[in-house]
């Protein structure tokens, strides 16, 4: 464990940074008030204040303070205890909730004289921490952070901000930059790996030099944390608004094995020479984008779909040559491919069954004589599915079919009743056709 000093903050006074009380949330600065109130030291901290300096409109505020867990929940009526491997507690208003956190400790290791419970931090043989309730002070709790930028604290006292880190600096320069040495931040939560691509992605900051020099070595780290909370963490990636850039950094870290073997081991195959960017996938990652600049909703199923499906492809490929039928290749191979990488990643059942459902329709959208294409439209996910095949058409797959059923949609009801009787071979009759683009639906 290294040795950690306690500096001194570098106060930016209230003239000197453009935070100000009327773009915080307001229940935030009641929480932040009660506790002065009640004689506690209370600070905004975190990515809130690292917004505000940037002059982003923060997702939302987190409180720090002296006070312990149990004086909290005695001095907010609307307040719960949560967590187990740190306890938290969450204030809510209507359907706004604001974390307050104590003061943690520095642990093992430290220097400073505060009496601070460091017994109380447990670590694995790995170095994982994996209980973390050592309180300590807030010159203790800058270190306990992940990097510079998310280190910054505004204080309710005197409205200034606190900076025991650099942060500022870096914030300024655009620059991330892990607290103390990066493996053993890295370590201490492999998780960080991911928040660090996630701010550069999202803030388009560069990695200082050791902070990024530890992530192309040290991506086995990710299988020691839980699927459950993998899965959250790649949502919080992927379902943003800058998708494609974070997707690539995985790449380029070497990240995006640990999380997705098989898909990584396609594009290195077929894409070793050339950009991903004619992919399905890519395609699934722009849409996220475009939907999220537009305040519309994503379906996490549906990127898991285009995520999964180069290798759902390869899977069906060996079942094929070993006899199985089309249908029974893909019921086969989606069961292969769901329990492998739900092994890594947990995929919630909510999420795995629509991602069969939309692999399926695939399958039963090629059936277009008869009144198969009436049946397939009352399928629940067909607009999903739809949808997924108007990707791989982009994506230079299937292009053929994914006309005829966009043709299929421009008709009224009695124009199609009319087409299914008709042979195969019959042409549409033509009409005005709107132009379609790939959707997500929520359902």
């Amino acid at each position: 464990m290294e040795t950690i000093s306690i500096p001194r903050p570098t106060i930016i006074p209230r003239s000197e940074h453009n935070i100000s009380r009327a773009r915080i949330s307001a229940n935030a600065v009641k929480v932040l008030y009660r506790l002065r109130q009640a004689g506690f030291r209370a600070c905004l901290v975190g990515g809130g204040v690292r917004d505000l300096i940037l002059g982003r409109e923060p997702k939302d505020f987190d409180v720090v303070t002296d006070a312990r867990p149990e004086q909290l929940y005695k001095l907010f009526r609307n307040c719960r205890l949560i967590g187990r491997r740190f306890r938290l507690a969450h204030v809510q208003f209507d359907r706004e909730i604001i974390e307050v956190a104590t003061f943690r400790s520095c642990g093992e290791g430290s220097d400073s004289d505060n009496g601070c419970d460091r017994h109380n931090v447990k670590r694995a043989t790995d170095g994982r921490i994996i209980r973390d309730n050592a309180y300590g002070s807030i010159e203790e709790d800058v270190w306990r952070r992940d990097f510079t930028i998310n280190a910054l604290y505004y204080d309710i006292e005197n409205f200034a901000v606190l900076d025991y880190v650099g942060g500022f600096i870096d914030l300024k320069a655009g620059l991330i930059r892990s607290i103390g040495d990066p493996t053993q931040r890295y370590k201490e939560d492999p998780v960080r790996m991911l928040r660090a691509i996630r701010f550069a992605a999202k803030l388009g900051f560069h990695l200082e030099n050791d902070t990024e020099a530890q992530l192309y070595q040290v991506g086995y780290l990710l299988r020691r944390i839980s699927p459950a909370r993998l899965f959250d963490e790649v949502l919080k990636l992927l379902i943003s608004g800058n998708a494609v850039y974070t997707f690539e950094l995985l790449r380029f870290y070497r990240l995006l094995g640990w999380l997705f073997p098989g898909t990584e081991n396609y594009l290195q195959k077929y894409y070793q020479h050339q950009s991903y960017q004619k992919t399905l996938l890519n395609e699934a990652l722009v849409n996220i984008e475009s939907r999220i600049s537009s305040s519309k909703s994503v379906n996490p199923a549906f990127l898991l779909a285009a995520l999964l499906w180069e290798p759902l492809k390869m899977q069906r490929q060996v079942l094929h040559a070993n006899g199985l039928d089309d249908s029974e290749s893909l019921r086969v191979a989606a069961d292969m491919v769901i329990q492998e990488q739900s092994r890594l990643i947990a995929l919630p059942r909510r999420y795995s069954l629509t991602v069969r459902e939309i692999w399926e329709i695939q399958q039963k959208m090629t059936m277009i004589s008869g009144k198969y294409p009436l049946q397939i439209l009352s399928h629940p996910r067909f607009r999903a599915g739809y949808d997924f095949l108007l990707l791989r058409a982009r994506a230079g797959e299937r292009a053929e079919l994914a006309e005829w059923w966009t043709n299929f949609l421009s008709l009224d009801e009695v124009e199609r009743a009319k087409l299914v009787r008709q042979p195969v071979t019959a042409k549409i009759p033509k009409k005005s056709r709107k132009a379609q683009t790939a959707v997500f639906q929520s359902q």
